[in-house]
């Protein structure tokens, strides 16, 4: 039996029998914390009212630098105060439509590093949040990242 280290995020039914698919890998479990924190919307958890983020407040702001710098801000206050073996190497923002990276580099159906909260009709007025991590608390520290469009 293989060993699992909590439930993976999104939440999903389990293909082996178990309640909800389970992480399997420690990797796999720090990313998951870390989209479980990030898309959680903050005052909707009980006994925990800071937890999560506002990310979705931003989703009809501007896509401009000062709205960038915001979405930074919330996310990196947040990742440290309940993710803290978890550090942000680099945030980067930027709008979907102007995104130099072609969607066919990442293999979105197969990628479970990048979320999307918007559908691609509205790809003009998304913005594509790339997050790279370093996880600390192990002797050899391993580095990932998640891409959200939101």
């Amino acid at each position: 039996m293989a060993t699992t280290y909590g439930i993976d995020y999104p939440f999903r039914e389990s293909r082996k029998g178990n309640f909800l698919e389970m992480t399997e890998t420690p990797e796999r479990e720090i990313r998951a914390n870390l989209l479980h924190l990030i898309l959680t919307r903050r005052g909707t958890r009980y006994y925990l009212p800071d937890f999560g983020t506002r990310l979705y407040e931003f989703i009809f702001e501007p896509n401009d630098v000062v709205t960038f710098q915001m979405i930074e801000d919330e996310i990196r206050t947040t990742v440290k105060k309940y993710i803290p073996n978890l550090d942000i190497t680099s945030i980067r923002i930027t709008p979907a439509d102007q995104d130099p990276e072609e969607p066919s580099s990442v293999s979105e159906d197969d990628d479970a590093r990048l979320f999307r909260v918007s559908d691609s009709s509205s790809k003009p007025y998304t913005a594509k949040v790339r997050l790279d991590y370093d996880i600390n608390n192990e002797p050899f520290s391993s580095s990932d990242f998640i891409i959200i469009n939101i």
